[in-house]
């Protein structure tokens, strides 16, 4: 996996999307890309559950978290992350157990950390377009993740 999003960010400008606000690495990979498949939670993490039991393909789970103020993945999801073949979870909420995550070999970025688990109470949906931050991550489109931030581009990069 040989890209720079400051690169990608210098050679595409305007065609590639970028978060704003800094996400967190908290996973075993520092470096991520694959194409997006979504999810839509409130408090209930059951929809990212049964997704990343699904066979990844090197996939990248975007989570956009519509809740107070608890931790939608941890090291249970990351296990069952790693074992699927995704390649990595964005989520725009926490996360919790970091002291395992960081050691699983999956990419996981996140607002920050909270130790509060989520409540099985609500409903969330799976496959829709996203938007927070002014970034829209649609189905099959790609993002790319490092050090330096996190970006979405409607098709894979040619390296």
């Amino acid at each position: 996996m040989d890209f720079s999003t400051a690169d990608m960010c210098d050679e595409l400008g305007e065609e590639v999307q970028v978060l704003n606000y800094g996400l967190k690495s908290y996973g075993g990979k520092v470096k991520i890309s694959g194409k997006i498949r979504t999810v839509e939670l409130d408090e209930d993490n059951t929809p990212l559950i049964a997704l990343l039991k699904k066979q990844g393909d090197g996939d990248v789970a975007v989570v956009d978290v519509n809740s107070v103020y608890v931790a939608v993945v941890g090291d249970k999801l990351m296990a069952i992350a790693l074992k699927n073949g995704w390649t990595g979870i964005v989520v725009n909420g926490y996360v919790r157990d970091v002291e395992i995550t960081k050691n699983i070999d999956v990419g996981l970025w996140a607002m920050g950390t909270c130790p509060r688990r989520s409540d099985k109470k609500a409903d969330g949906k799976s496959g829709g377009e996203l938007s927070f931050d002014g970034v829209k991550f649609r189905q099959d489109d790609y993002i790319y993740a490092d050090s330096d931030g996190v970006l979405v581009l409607d098709r894979e990069f040619n390296l």
